[in-house]
């Protein structure tokens, strides 16, 4: 078993004994086993950096095995300078959430935390999968236990909100499930990405495959306008579910444009960018521009996603390095902002038991040290110098600039918003005098929650102040698509 398979199946394995375990009566048994596990699964990835050679565009770690033999199907992994981050970030991110629902969660512990830690190793998956029917079962597989996660421990419009996740995400699957076997038809039975990156395909075969990947991997994005699901299933979620869905899952369909859409369809690519780049822009002004007007903390971030996750897209149909490499950084940078401010709104929302904006204020009289943390990722959140958020939209918008000034501006121009929202949002809901006597009775964040917090802000600081580690990692791997998506395929 390879470094890929470890990163996948360990997560996957505590999972299961945790399920096994099937017992309420030893909650804190449960915790520790889980964290144990969601530890573990971290440090089998930790050498995955000491080994990655910046130098190739190559995939490294590479493991294969036949899987399906008869349709040739094949169990093969990989990891390249565009997924590497993604598979630590996944990692990282599993061990805040077991933390996080450490005293939150009193009710089926064992099912809750091994739902997360069999979700985390199926998302790895996707991003190590290098055969088309193992990446879109890893894609397919890491709906069930959100769908379980939402529907069981969230809100009181949770049945709603999971079945609006589910039926988004995978209506919008079921067209890339045609489009790969169209593919395997195509290549002569061959499932291999490598093999499809090569085909000569003609223009409309090219601009169907291109709007049928669109159709799964927008929705999951989500771009506007199929981002409509993605409030509803926040405000439901619970925290340790929002954080994953904003850090992680998000995540998974940003990463397939850049390994189907551009590379398989490079001159439909090309072709509609411009698409793609209005439902960017559009994203990034409209949707923020509706975040301010949010009253729920959780729906304004949930909107904040959509708009940072339009940079994203933005990046990458620019067609430069900056931008590639701009909405890479960003991506990894929403994972660790983005799970903060969730992970934030839950710390509150344990002790008030509401997500209202209205029904906070001065929280910074009764929760200084909460409040110092809060204050780093709302500025992230701004893309201030010097923090995570700052570094994939300063990229970004230099690419666009490059690209087109106009765009450049306008996505720039967008960064106000952000600033908007977030700091009005603060400014009710932790400065001023105290409000009333729920937030007179607020007790400050202990261990528990200090560390979940610390980590991520030590993340956020370390890759705002020095984020060339993770630039160093991708350079390679984005000129090389970048070279294979400028050469036109059709005769």
């Amino acid at each position: 078993m390879g470094l890929l398979s470890l990163a996948i199946w360990t997560p996957i394995a505590f999972g299961v004994v945790l399920l096994a375990l099937g017992r309420d009566d030893q909650p804190n048994m449960v915790r520790w086993v889980a964290l144990i596990g969601s530890v573990i699964s971290l440090l089998v990835t930790l050498p995955l950096y000491g080994q990655f050679d910046n130098a190739t565009a190559a995939m490294q770690f590479v493991e294969k095995a036949p899987w399906i033999e008869r349709f040739n199907v094949s169990y093969h992994l990989g990891v390249d300078g565009i997924s590497f981050w993604f598979v630590l970030l996944t990692a990282f991110i599993n061990v805040i959430v077991v933390i996080a629902g450490w005293e939150v969660i009193t009710r089926r512990v064992n099912q809750y935390m091994g739902a997360f830690l069999i979700l985390s190793g199926l998302m790895i998956g996707v991003f190590c999968a290098l055969d088309g029917m193992l990446f879109y079962v890893f894609f397919e597989a890491t709906l069930i236990p959100m769908y379980l996660i939402i529907g069981i421990w969230g809100g009181p419009n949770k049945i709603y909100a999971a079945f609006k996740f589910f039926l988004y995400t995978l209506l919008g699957s079921l067209l890339m499930l045609v489009a790969l076997i169209y593919l395997y038809i195509q290549s002569g039975g061959s499932f291999d990405l490598a093999t499809w990156h090569a085909l000569p395909l003609g223009k409309s075969a090219q601009t169907y495959l291109f709007f049928a990947f669109f159709a799964a991997f927008a929705v999951k994005v989500p771009m506007w306008p199929v981002h409509t699901w993605l409030p509803d299933v926040h405000v439901e979620a619970p925290t340790g579910g929002s954080a994953v869905l904003a850090a992680i899952m998000l995540k998974l369909g940003a990463y397939g444009f850049l390994r189907f859409s551009m590379p398989i369809a490079p001159d439909a690519a090309h072709e509609w960018a411009w698409l793609m780049i209005t439902l960017s822009l559009v994203a990034v002004v409209y949707v923020g521009l509706v975040a301010m007007v949010q009253q729920d903390m959780k729906k304004l971030v949930a909107y904040s996603s959509v708009a940072h996750m339009g940079f994203v897209t933005l990046g990458f149909f620019i067609f430069n390095d900056l931008g590639i490499s701009g909405g890479l950084v960003q991506m990894i940078a929403h994972g660790f902002v983005s799970g903060a401010m969730f992970l934030s709104i839950g710390v509150l929302y344990d002790r008030v038991h509401s997500r209202e904006i209205a029904s906070y204020g001065g929280v910074v009289n009764t929760m200084p040290k909460f409040t110092a943390f809060a204050l780093l990722f709302a500025m992230a959140n701004c893309g201030l110098p010097g923090t995570a958020g700052f570094v994939g939209e300063w990229m970004v918008i230099l690419g666009a600039v490059k690209f087109n000034f106009w765009i450049g501006f306008a996505a720039a121009s967008a960064l106000i918003f952000g600033a908007a929202y977030t700091l009005w949002m603060f400014k009710r809901v932790y400065l001023g005098s105290v409000a009333n006597d729920d937030v007179k009775s607020l007790t400050d964040i202990n261990a528990r929650e200090f560390t979940m917090l610390a980590l991520l802000a030590i993340a956020v600081l370390y890759m705002g102040i020095y984020p060339k580690p993770f630039t160093d990692v991708m350079d390679v791997s984005v000129a090389q698509l970048l070279k294979h998506v400028a050469i036109s395929k059709l005769n």
